[in-house]
């Protein structure tokens, strides 16, 4: 035989005797397997020892019935027991390599010992005591090899270490039975050795295929994790989404209702959010919101000791909860906190941009008794923080929980009114402020419920709105109007509001095209109002609309300027004919020089841009002296006239002329 062959031939032979220490995962199974088993290996040992100790302790010498046996099952005894109070202990892979060498070499000693103590009695015995012999030696090596099949150089060193031996003494004896015997036991060995190596074969595959059933399991869950995470996800700020917020919030409350704790709820909208997407596009506005979220965030993080999970709504608005029986002090200071990072400036390349935030809390128990409801309940909080408080905190109290009662009430009332009868048309004048002669009437809608009486536009119309009733509430009252102001003399204008539905709507402004040219008015005779919330509703289709209208001949004007937005870009980019400068800053005109300064602004910027300048509520001569001064075009307030009905136009305009025509002869006396 070559030697190359020899070599390998004998590698491979020594490899069938070594514990495979580059597998760690197979190593770790046959140490788990082996371990269990060990124990029984002991038990065959102890048991055939004593035995056959006892066949011989009458006809043998003591040193051989009682000594030897006495120290070999001791020995086995003590390894019994540390392998015992092993096999639930954690180990490493290279403390279990070491007990697997170990064992490997314990068991050229162990089956040494025994068996050259098994030759030694063996010539004390008759024939059967002989034969007693001859079936422990055979019956012990069996039990040893399959008690030591999970570590195969262990097995395959006890049958070596063993059965050459016995089969060359049995032979020896010359003996025809015991050489039977001693043949019969090396083909039972032989075939054990077989099985031996098809079991460590398949044991081997099977922890191959369990480590790639474990590897695809965890992959598998790996996917399922991270789609669960995606879904729970928001894609652009990678903040918690919808999803995963509502998610927190039942499983908040749940807490907080087992453990009768508060927990809050706090819904966080950005104010002027939209201007930015407008002015500067969507990719500013998207790094805005992440920049916002990533401030809120920290603050969320950074507040203790309550627990508050932050997660992103949709669109500009956020959502928190608030865990850890939060106060209604602790939700305020969170409030500020949050609105103080949010209005930093924001420096996106050559863009500054300016923010603030509207946020309304509601708490359990306090506020509701379900998860549902307690969100509903902040977001009237945030409903109203932005109507009354923008800018500002707003928590749930008993005096929301009773307008939303009162919402309720006028939304039902409202969806079964009849606009014909219950509601009505009352004009206010506009005024030339320099010749104080009426230029045209604004109109105003006053709603007479059959059961709740008179109600305020300021509730009635964004209850239209909430509900949907808004357009064709709209389109009643204009042609209602338009058919008042057919009869008025053709100098004098109509200004009609209307809202962000109504400009803003899917199928456009045609109804309202359609009307105008029904009522037989002449557009040109007409003013259409709108607010700069409206416009920043959608921005693109408010233009388109409010162009159409301009192109048959409408005026239109900005409504409230100032108050809202107060963007310069809607002033620049829309066809305006009038800005209308809200009441807010005429009241302190002539006591507050901030207020005289901006009227002073917007009278000087609506001169730049030759457009009209409308201020309201106007309620004494001295304001009106200050508003000529500055340069104000028209007037419109009780100086001159409440809001009227439409049948007592005729008389006011009457009074009007006797009053202008009397100060006229006076001039000229």
């Amino acid at each position: 035989m070559p030697v190359a062959d020899l070599k390998s031939l004998l590698a491979a032979a020594i490899r069938l005797f070594r514990v495979p220490a580059d597998n760690p995962d197979l190593m770790r199974a046959q140490f788990g397997a082996f371990s269990k088993q060990i124990p029984l290996l002991y038990f065959i040992l102890i048991s055939n020892t004593i035995a056959v100790a006892y066949t011989y302790v009458n006809v043998a010498p003591d040193w051989l019935t009682i000594i030897v046996p006495g120290v070999l099952t001791v020995l086995a005894g003590l390894r019994t027991y540390w392998w015992l109070r092993q096999r639930h202990l954690m180990r490493s892979d290279a403390d279990i390599l070491r007990n697997l060498r170990a064992t490997n070499w314990l068991t050229l000693p162990v089956g040494a010992g025994f068996t050259a103590w098994s030759f030694a009695l063996y010539p004390y015995g008759d024939p059967f005591a002989k034969s007693q012999v001859a079936f422990y030696m055979a019956v012990t090596v069996i039990g040893c090899i399959f008690s030591l099949m999970h570590l195969r150089s262990a097995a395959l060193i006890v049958t070596l270490i063993v059965d050459v031996p016995y089969v060359l003494f049995f032979f020896a004896t010359g003996e025809p039975t015991l050489k039977a015997i001693a043949v019969n036991n090396l083909l039972v060995s032989g075939a054990m050795v077989t099985v031996l190596f098809i079991y460590y074969r398949d044991f081997a595959d099977l922890v191959a295929s369990r480590k790639s059933l474990l590897a695809q399991q965890a992959a598998t869950q790996a996917l399922s994790d991270e789609n669960f995470r995606l879904a729970n996800l928001d894609s652009l700020t990678e903040l918690p989404n919808r999803r995963r917020f509502f998610a927190e919030l039942s499983s908040a409350f749940a807490d907080a209702e087992r453990r009768h704790v508060r927990v809050a709820v706090g819904i966080i909208d950005l104010d002027g959010f939209k201007p930015i997407n407008d002015n500067y596009g969507h990719s500013v506005g998207d790094r805005v919101l992440i920049e916002a979220g990533r401030r809120i965030r920290e603050v969320c993080e950074g507040f203790g000791p309550q627990r508050v999970e932050f997660a992103r709504l949709g669109g500009d608005e956020f959502g928190l909860v608030v865990c850890g029986d939060p106060e209604d002090a602790d939700l305020t200071r969170l409030g500020e906190r949050i609105g103080s990072e949010v209005k930093l400036p924001y420096q996106l390349d050559t863009a500054h941009t300016g923010l603030s935030c509207s946020i309304g809390f509601a708490s359990f128990p306090d506020s509701a008794t379900t998860s549902e409801a307690l969100y509903e309940c902040a977001d009237y909080a945030l409903y109203h923080a932005k109507r009354h408080m923008r800018g500002g905190t707003v928590l749930f109290s008993s005096k929301l929980e009773a307008e939303i009662r009162s919402r309720g009430v006028i939304e039902n009332l409202l969806r079964t009114s009849d606009f014909g009868t219950e509601m009505e048309l009352v004009f206010q004048p506009i005024v030339d402020a320099m010749s104080e002669h009426t230029a045209g009437f604004e109109t105003l809608a006053r709603w007479h419920s059959p059961r709740l009486g008179w109600v305020s536009p300021a509730d009635f119309i964004p209850a239209a709105e909430r509900i949907g009733l808004i357009r064709p509430l709209t389109q009643a009252l204009l042609a209602r109007a338009l058919a008042a102001a057919k009869t008025w003399p053709d100098d004098l204008r109509l200004s009609f509001n209307l809202s962000a539905h109504d400009i803003c709507a899917a199928e456009g402004i045609l109804p309202l095209i359609s009307i105008i040219e029904k009522s037989g008015l002449s557009p040109r005779r007409i003013d259409f109002e709108i607010t700069e919330t409206a416009v920043t509703f959608d921005f693109v289709r408010a233009q388109q609309s409010i162009a159409t209208l301009k192109a048959m001949g409408c005026g239109i004007s900005l409504d409230d300027f100032g108050t809202g937005y107060s963007s310069l870009s809607h002033v620049h980019r829309l066809p305006l004919d009038k800005i209308k400068v809200d009441r807010s800053f005429v009241a302190e005109i002539n006591e507050n020089p901030v207020s005289h300064k901006i009227v002073k602004s917007l009278a000087g910027l609506c001169d730049d841009m030759e457009i009209a300048c409308v201020v309201e509520g106007v309620e004494t001569r001295a304001q009106l002296d200050s508003l000529r001064r500055l340069g104000c075009d028209f007037i419109q307030g009780y100086y001159f006239a409440k809001p009227m009905p439409a049948d007592g136009i005729a008389d006011y305009l009457a009074n009007e002329r006797q009053r202008l025509d009397g100060r006229g002869a006076r001039v000229v006396a």
